[in-house]
């Protein structure tokens, strides 16, 4: 799944007219981009969920010919924030009884993250949901034992940790914003309406269910978030740096 229903408010001029999925680098949109690297891994069905000029986004996907795979979507009328959007589209990935761990990828990130690492890793585990973290600055931290447990996150400088597990060494690491999980999760989802993932993995991490952390320290990773990151991309691109 492909979570791109946002406004996009900080990326503002760029989204003035048209959502954030549609903003490009180096010619191609960032949903372009996102739906290339899960292609690239051996994904062939991908679900999207839309709100902001969710129109333009399904005129979009039909002059593209939905890049030659099936490709789903999920309106929000409200916005549902990760959780809420994940639950929303649950249908899509109950179609079927299989086992295997679906991805969730935010489309306002760009990363050279081995997805088929990540999954290998997550499947290796058993975790219920494994994800791609790193050592770098950010206001928000999830917090993870020696074990790579998820035990725990910090919310800034000046917050005291929320931990709900015992955590024998405290390790904070940034969220790179995709997940493998286990399609069992979806019925484990108790929380409705708008909610973030994030909190409900903290709810079953507290119940004894493994958050795993994959580490993604040595890939390229970039928060799309804002017009200046989408101009860093551009020169990352133009360097060699980051490849599309």
């Amino acid at each position: 799944m492909i979570l791109a229903a946002g406004l996009g408010t900080r990326l503002r001029p760029l989204t003035d007219h048209r959502p954030k999925a549609l903003v490009e680098i180096g010619g191609k949109t960032l949903l372009e981009i996102t739906i290339e690297r899960l292609r690239a891994s051996g994904v062939e069905e991908i679900i999207v969920n839309v709100h902001h000029y969710a129109e333009m986004m399904l005129a979009y996907l039909k002059a593209k010919g939905n890049f030659g795979i099936r490709i789903e979507v999920s309106r929000e009328e409200i916005l549902l924030d990760t959780g809420g959007g994940l639950k929303n589209a649950a249908w899509f990935f109950l179609e079927t009884a299989g086992e295997e761990p679906f991805l969730l990828h935010n489309v306002d990130i760009i990363a050279g993250i081995d997805l088929e690492a990540l999954l290998d890793a997550h499947r290796k585990s058993g975790a219920l949901a494994t994800l791609a973290v790193q050592q770098r600055k950010s206001a928000r931290q999830l917090l993870f034992a020696s074990s790579g447990q998820l035990c725990g996150r910090r919310t800034g400088p000046d917050a005291a940790d929320e931990k709900v597990l015992p955590c024998d060494s405290i390790e904070p690491l940034a969220f790179a914003g995709i997940h493998a999980i286990a399609p069992r999760f979806l019925h484990l989802m108790s929380e409705i309406g708008v909610f973030s993932i994030i909190d409900t993995y903290l709810r079953l991490a507290r119940a004894g269910e493994t958050i795993q952390a994959f580490r993604a320290d040595q890939y390229y990773w970039r928060d799309l978030g804002r017009p200046e990151s989408i101009r860093q991309a551009e020169v990352d691109l133009a360097q060699g740096i980051l490849r599309l």
